[in-house]
């Protein structure tokens, strides 16, 4: 079958569409991926498998892709080009890749009728809430998260299929659109085997934290992935932990309110910023770590929303301490791979960090436990065969 993905941003890096394409790829099927160019990428080229078309775009483009359910002029823009997309191409099913294009998208199809797979890779309408540009003036007038809710219900029902990154997101949408419960499809984010069998280990970084207790984050920071709960509690375990150390890998534009936590608290020597790192040294990170964490605060995304980095830090067989957001506590409780603390509480996370430091046992049954899970049920191999099989089935 000829899919045509559509993806309103740059390729690569895209790790979500990269390994839902070569799947497909290798399971027979020949994969187009629509995407954008801001720069001096190819026009077109093929990268393992998937024959990317890459479409001129602009900043200003870029702008009103925010606005695409405030004012039609993105989606009219956009239009065009996948129109072109699928006729040059011979498409013969289309995979939205999240909602923002999915409007241009359908609009491109009414004739076609082709079937569509609708892939959320994120709870939108949630996510847009939390974004600083829609806290103040003009963004908190002019884009609507209740619009985008109502255009979200709407795509799912004209889609054939829907698939999703977490058992809670699909959940919510079952209990919101029960009509549309039968068409849900369950593909989580989760890594290949490669990330945690074809590797290279930078030494120097294991060098670095070789005498430190490493409390280890990866990816972005904002504030809302609870950083500022991690830093008050190093200033707590200094006493009782001299040798530890938080490592923090990733960066956001919030990046110095945790700087000047870090200062206030006089905790230079303990909390190092990495800033973004290339993902192959990762694997060097986490194997110079002792606990690895992700200390989300809870809202409506979070809690049905898995972040990959959990996955990666159970990969090399690493404890976890994460916040009780509902989708990462029930599948950390599930593997048995970590503890859990209570959201935005330090105390909890001090007390927490202090029962895995104290027993090296515990650390080392975790976090056995968390790569057993990845190997038997979690990695991408594994969790794909869903979309694969969507795919196989999709026309009769």
């Amino acid at each position: 079958m000829k899919i045509g993905m559509i993806l309103d941003a740059s390729f690569p890096p895209d790790p979500r569409v990269e390994n839902e394409a070569i799947s497909l790829v290798n399971d027979g099927h020949e994969v187009f991926l629509f995407c954008l160019n801001y720069g001096d990428q190819k026009p077109s080229e093929v990268i393992n498998g998937i024959k990317v078309k890459r479409f001129t775009s602009n900043k200003l483009e870029y702008k009103l892709s925010a606005l695409a359910y405030t004012i039609p002029l993105y989606s009219f823009l956009m239009k065009k080009k996948i129109s072109k997309f699928i006729a040059e191409n011979d498409i013969e099913a289309i995979h939205i890749h999240d909602m923002r294009i999915a409007e241009a998208v359908f609009k491109s199809n009414k004739n076609k009728k082709l079937p569509v797979v609708l892939d959320l890779h994120d709870n939108m309408p949630e996510v847009m809430k939390l974004y600083p540009h829609l806290q103040k003036f003009p963004g908190k007038y002019i884009i609507s998260p209740k619009k985008w809710k109502i255009k979200e219900e709407e795509f799912i029902a004209k889609a054939d299929k829907v698939i999703s990154v977490s058992p809670e997101f699909l959940e919510t949408l079952a209990q919101r659109l029960p009509k549309q419960k039968d068409k849900l499809v369950l593909v989580p984010n989760t890594i290949r085997k490669s990330f945690f069998e074809n590797f290279t280990v930078k030494e120097t970084i294991l060098e670095k934290y070789k005498n430190n207790f490493v409390i280890l984050y990866l990816g972005d920071t904002h504030l809302r992935r609870g950083l500022q709960t991690a830093i008050t509690a190093v200033n707590q375990l200094k006493k009782s932990i001299p040798e530890i150390k938080l490592v923090i890998v990733g960066r956001n534009t919030t990046d110095a309110i945790l700087k000047k936590q870090v200062k206030d608290l006089n905790l230079e020597k303990l909390v190092d910023f990495e800033g973004w790192q290339d993902v192959s040294l990762f694997q060097s990170y986490i194997l110079a770590s002792a606990v690895c964490i992700s200390p989300l605060h809870r809202n409506l995304q979070h809690d049905v929303a898995y972040a990959n980095k959990i996955f990666q830090y159970m990969s090399f067989a690493k404890p976890l301490l994460v916040s009780n957001a509902i989708a990462q506590k029930k599948l950390v409780e599930k593997a048995n791979a970590g503890l859990v603390h209570e959201q935005k509480d330090s105390q909890d996370f001090t007390a927490k960090i202090q029962i895995l430091y104290k027993d090296a046992s515990l650390r080392n049954n975790l976090g056995k436990n968390g790569k057993n899970f990845i190997i038997n049920e979690f990695c991408w191999e594994e969790t794909s065969k869903k979309l694969l099989n969507l795919y196989n089935n999709l026309i009769d």
